[in-house]
């Protein structure tokens, strides 16, 4: 007899379906189990072992096989324990074979036969209500198998509690969708005095989903500004928290099972290698990149970062999603964050103050500066300077308008950035200025007569590249719509001028 339970492989976000089969037959006593298994698989057999041993349950002396097709494909993580151990008592006569065929099951499974949490609930619940089935799956993800839709789950504590389940002996309830509670405030832009040139290009990234760079010398408030940005963002609406939450899932980073509407914050130290920023490592897990998606991702110390691990971030920021090729992987993750980034200007940080500039200066700034590619700087929307703040200005009271009032005016101008693409047809759901592309943004954010002679005469003057030309018209776009302005005039364009860097060390 040949017992056959569902189950799933992950390769990135998507989750693969596998067949668990497993045969009891006459022959020397063994456990094998087959199918490019990784070592935690491997070792599955004694935790299946002992867990059946603590339900009083021994197995028979004859040669256990664990077929885990399709056998070319790479099998990895504890979650296949729990279908090995279903499969295993389907053989025993103890669980119904026709009832189990109804589900997919994952779960790790600790020695007395509890079940464990295990990573990626949420993608195997969604492939599972894609084959008709339903999910078995430990207690405690069981709110987040339930956001998956329409899908029978049954969410055990123990292997005890699902053989009482079918047996008609205990009854499993239907779990809860969960939701994290959003009780954490976001730090407010009114700890913030003075700055009103970066408050206001703060403003502009947050509306348009654009890339920011700040560059200022030490305590001049870079990084509170940029822990202010996800306070201005809107909340996620129901697809991008699916998309974030089953990257979340597979990285084992949701907290209980709970799906959230807070947009990611990643802020990676300037040491992170270059799998833990765009992803890879022994078993290719999504790096910061992915985990920033449709939310923020906050260098600081720009520069700090190593060469190569700067520009691994180019592909992901213009395709808005990270591809992870190794030897034993190839996988791609979603990676539509909206990059912040802060830096000195020079290694002192004091470039612009003739009290404390080194004497290398200029020429310490252009070297310090120009650890960062051009086409890196080309990538970046809006670059603002953020000098140090007027002692004057701190003894002033907190400014009139926060975080609340801005991110009213930023929710305004997301609204008519949807409006205005959602009639276009796209593979991608376009939900801000930064992600239109160039013949979208012509057709339909195309600078009146001034505004584009003004934007050609730049771009002429400034060798901008077509890149370039491109990310200033998406800024005075959103410039544009946060004044309400039905279409791009030349003050719109100008302001979106000031924010380019023309070159480095002169802008």
């Amino acid at each position: 007899m040949v017992a056959r339970v569902t189950t799933v492989a992950f390769q990135g976000i998507e989750a693969r379906a596998v067949d668990v089969q497993v045969q009891m037959s006459s022959g020397l006593p063994a456990f094998t189990v087959v199918g490019l298994p990784d070592k935690a698989v491997g070792e599955s057999r004694e935790r299946v072992r002992a867990a059946l041993t603590a339900l009083g349950l021994a197995l028979p002396p004859k040669r256990i096989t664990v077929n885990l097709a399709p056998a070319d494909l790479l099998k990895e993580g504890s979650h296949f324990d729990l279908p090995i151990a279903i499969a295993l008592l389907v053989t025993l006569g103890v669980l119904p074979e026709e009832e189990i065929a109804q589900y997919a099951a994952l779960g790790e499974l600790s020695l007395d036969g509890q079940i464990r949490a295990v990573a990626g609930v949420l993608p195997a619940a969604i492939t599972a209500a894609s084959l008709g089935r339903g999910l078995i799956c430990p207690a405690e993800c069981g709110g987040e198998a339930a956001w998956a839709g329409e899908i029978d789950v049954l969410a055990t504590p123990s292997l005890l509690a699902l053989i009482n389940h079918f047996k008609g002996t205990q009854v499993l309830s239907p779990p809860q969708r969960a939701l994290a509670e959003d009780g954490a405030r976001y730090p407010d832009l009114r700890d913030i005095k003075g700055q009103e040139t970066a408050k206001r290009a703060l403003e502009i990234a947050a509306a348009g989903g654009h890339n920011i760079l700040m560059i200022g010398p030490p305590g001049s408030g870079k990084s509170m500004l940029a822990q202010r940005l996800p306070g201005l963002l809107p909340p996620l609406d129901a697809g991008e928290a699916l998309e974030v939450s089953m990257v979340h899932s597979v990285a084992g980073l949701l907290d209980g099972g709970r799906l959230t509407r807070r947009r990611p914050f990643r802020d990676p130290h300037h040491s992170a290698s270059l799998p833990a920023l765009v992803g890879g490592g022994v078993r290719a897990r999504p790096g910061e990149v992915s985990l920033a998606h449709n939310g923020v991702l906050f260098l600081d110390e720009l520069p700090e970062f190593q060469r190569a691990t700067l520009e691994s971030l180019r592909q992901p920021i213009e395709s808005g999603r990270a591809t992870v090729a190794r030897a034993n992987h190839h996988l791609t993750y979603p990676a539509r964050f909206q990059l912040v980034a802060a830096m000195n200007p020079c290694r002192c940080g004091h470039l612009a103050d003739a009290a404390f500039a080194c004497g290398r200066a200029p020429k310490c700034a252009q070297d310090y500066q120009s650890r960062i590619s051009g086409p890196m700087f080309d990538r970046i929307d809006l670059h603002v300077d953020v000098p140090a703040v007027n002692p004057s200005d701190l003894s002033l009271p907190p400014p009139a308008e926060g975080s609340a009032e801005v991110a009213a005016r930023v929710a305004q101008t997301r609204d008519i950035q949807r409006a205005r693409y959602a009639k276009y047809d796209s593979a991608t759901p376009i939900r801000a200025n930064a992600q239109a592309d160039g013949e979208l943004l012509e057709e339909v954010a195309g600078p009146d007569a001034d505004g584009r002679k003004l934007l050609t005469d730049a771009a002429e003057r400034f060798k901008l590249s077509a890149r370039g030309y491109h990310r200033v018209l998406r800024v005075a776009r959103t410039i544009a719509d946060l004044m309400g302005a039905p279409s791009v005039a030349r003050g719109h364009i100008a302001e979106a001028l000031a924010y380019r860097k023309i070159a480095l060390g002169r802008e």
